[in-house]
């Protein structure tokens, strides 16, 4: 009853502040835009329109952690675990620019898609060949440009809180600009709304713990070198890496936490 009680009350209160925020938005855009070709100004904005969901619900507790192996004016393929719709806000509570990589399909979406298409964000079209060249193509001028980008290498959310196989394109990218993967452990999203769910829980200790980058050199494949990413994800999760069913298979993914645990836990891949 007070999951149910609390998340009408968010999801009103989201409702109503969307195009509040979006006018802000608008005007904050307008002013900037001459002379700020990478929405940094908007970005950021971003950033703390996010961050303000986190703030006003009582019950969340969030900390982040590592936040210095981004250092700022330098530009990295930041990849994230995905279990929940709240990693998406998480990531933002970084406050590091960065440009995300999203299904085409959220830009459609009144505020928060309009803002994404003023923050010059990346959209794809899943299992489009085209759409995915001219993903990979735009993350390549935006990281040549010293501009990172953010994505989930899974493709979609884990329905059991355990990292899935990690799809190449985050790390072709790495291998072609020459620029380090930084991994980014979210732990706690699943717990508080899971995949599909609807309701928040009232209280949750959510945290995000920004990795060591992995530099490109050494690795002779997107694939080797998305093995080796996942492997520190899941390190710093917890959750042990199950071996694959045989030398032909696709990377191995985490083996599913225990059902009493509270671990938390494209195609190229898929932002928001």
């Amino acid at each position: 009853m007070l999951r149910r009680f609390w998340s009408i009350a968010f999801w009103a209160g989201f409702a109503l502040s969307l195009p509040v925020f979006f006018a802000v938005a608008v005007a904050l855009w307008l002013v900037t835009a001459p002379f700020d070709a990478r929405r940094r100004a908007s970005h950021y904005f971003s950033c703390a329109w996010a961050a303000f969901y986190v703030w006003i619900y009582p019950g969340w507790r969030v900390a982040v952690v590592g936040r210095r192996h981004i250092v700022p004016g330098r530009a990295y393929v930041l990849v994230a675990n995905h279990t929940s719709v709240a990693d998406i806000v998480l990531c933002f509570m970084l406050f590091r620019q960065f440009k995300w990589v999203s299904k085409r399909s959220v830009f459609n979406l009144p505020f928060l898609g309009w803002n994404m298409w003023m923050c010059r964000y990346v959209p794809l079209v899943r299992g489009d060949g085209a759409s995915i060249e001219r993903m990979l193509d735009t993350c390549r001028v935006w990281l040549r440009r010293g501009m990172s980008v953010m994505m989930f290498p899974e493709g979609t959310r884990s329905a059991d809180g355990a990292v899935k196989p990690f799809k190449h394109g985050a790390f072709t990218l790495a291998l072609e600009t020459g620029v380090p993967v930084v991994p980014v452990a979210i732990h706690g999203g699943a717990d508080l709304i899971p995949k599909h769910g609807r309701t928040f829980a009232p209280r949750a200790d959510l945290r995000i713990e920004v990795l060591e980058p992995v530099a490109p050199d050494g690795f002779a494949s997107a694939a080797a070198y998305g093995e080796a990413v996942r492997a520190h994800v899941c390190a710093a999760l917890g959750q042990p890496v199950a071996p694959a069913a045989d030398a032909s298979s696709a990377a191995p993914a985490c083996a599913s936490p225990p059902a009493s645990a509270s671990t938390p836990t494209a195609t190229a891949a898929a932002g928001p």
